[in-house]
């Protein structure tokens, strides 16, 4: 059987809705049984049209992906971790800056040049061979912003020099001036110009934001 490439990898997790998101090969200091680690993600409403939906679970889509993903894996002769394995939890954010060249936005999630802020990383294949991997994008879209909306679109100023304002955004979502935040997600992350057909759908939006107050 031939080595499985980025090419195989993109068609796998196409029908889950899921993409790859860059790779990178591990140095000795990374600890990683691996020659190839490749990232899974998701951007857009794409999984979330294939999601089954909530299990009763607090965690119905982290099972969701661990169920799906786990047999992939096998089928591509690849390890598997996820960013909910631990603790220890593995560095993602850190692998994302490797593999993509992302860097956090002026709010603090990581913002993507084409998707924005609307992506995320579900998953890494840890492969035995080194694989052909595309390079970092190193573009930084904040650059050219001068207005930086995210920044000043809060209700409740979140955002700001001083970092981000966890109990201020959780108490205003559970007022009732906080149902757009709530029901359609984070006001001052729709603001941002970058990726803007990628917005999450209301339903994923909603979904996610319930999660976050759930785990406040």
């Amino acid at each position: 059987m031939s080595e499985v490439d980025y090419d195989r990898v993109t068609a796998s997790l196409s029908p889950l809705g899921l993409i790859p998101r860059g790779g990178f090969h591990p140095l000795d200091g990374d600890d990683l049984a691996a020659a190839t680690v490749v990232l899974i993600g998701n951007a857009g409403a794409d999984l979330w049209r294939c999601f089954t939906g909530p299990d009763g679970s607090r965690h119905a889509l982290d099972n969701w992906c661990c169920k799906l993903l786990t047999p992939l894996a096998n089928d591509l002769c690849a390890g598997i971790v996820f960013p909910f394995d631990g603790p220890p939890y593995q560095p993602f954010i850190t692998w994302a800056g490797r593999a993509e060249g992302l860097t956090p936005s002026p709010i603090g999630p990581l913002i993507h040049p084409e998707y924005g802020l609307w992506h995320a990383y579900r998953g890494a294949l840890l492969f035995q061979h080194k694989m052909v991997l595309p390079p970092p994008l190193d573009i930084y879209p904040c650059d050219d912003c001068a207005e930086k909306p995210c920044l000043n679109t809060c209700p409740v100023s979140a955002f700001s020099a001083n970092g981000y304002d966890v109990p201020a955004c959780a108490g205003h979502m559970k007022q009732p001036d906080g149902a757009d935040c709530l029901d359609t997600g984070c006001r001052a992350r729709r603001a941002c110009p970058v990726g803007r057909n990628y917005l999450y759908e209301p339903a994923q939006a909603a979904f996610h934001m319930a999660a976050f107050l759930r785990n406040y």
